[in-house]
């Protein structure tokens, strides 16, 4: 039970990202994308520990990159309860929007959500051992396509004037985040180099 924090941490930062957006906006419409907003940044956050939890311990071995490896899927875990609080706002943001969301548009969130899902659903070692190798080929490619759809959820808001600065910082720190782990990857499979 002790290890769990992360997933509650997860959990709760989401809620108060929602509450507060709903208290800070002036309308429903306002307060539900507000909401919607800072729930995917604390999911964002909680996503980069996950996402850098193994990397971090192999480039600096230290007793908290060896916590936070250890702990990496209860922050996964806290990572998919954040995530469904933004799901909520999101929904909720959708519905009260004017102009209708295309097909295309809920294509990559949709694909997100599955591998969201199914990596929740599979973070036990009861489901490492029924999917052997297939369960390490479902975390990898899950946590990279998750990884790619908030790169570029962010690098589309550079262009936009009034975005620009939230889409340079996050899109910064998903690419630095990407580097760490190929660092890291590289460490492990050269390590007469590193």
């Amino acid at each position: 039970m002790t290890h769990k924090w992360p997933m509650v941490t997860g959990l709760a930062l989401a809620l108060l990202a929602l509450a507060a957006g709903l208290a800070v906006g002036t309308t429903p419409y306002e307060s539900w994308h507000l909401a919607a907003r800072w729930t995917a940044r604390v999911g964002f956050s909680v996503f980069l520990l996950t996402y850098l939890a193994s990397s971090l311990h192999r480039l600096s071995p230290a007793p908290w990159s060896r916590a936070l490896a250890r702990d990496r899927r209860w922050w996964g875990l806290g990572f998919a309860a954040s995530h469904s609080v933004h799901l909520v706002a999101l929904v909720a943001a959708v519905m009260l929007d004017p102009e209708p969301r295309t097909f295309a548009s809920l294509v990559p969130g949709g694909l997100a959500y599955l591998f969201i899902l199914a990596m929740a659903l599979t973070s036990s070692n009861t489901a490492m051992r029924a999917l052997g190798r297939n369960w390490k080929r479902l975390h990898t490619v899950g946590i990279h396509v998750i990884w790619l759809i908030y790169m570029l959820a962010y690098a589309k808001r550079i262009p936009v004037p009034e975005t620009r600065a939230i889409g340079l910082v996050m899109t910064t720190l998903a690419l630095a985040a990407l580097l760490i782990r190929v660092l890291a990857y590289r460490r492990r499979v050269m390590p007469a180099f590193a």
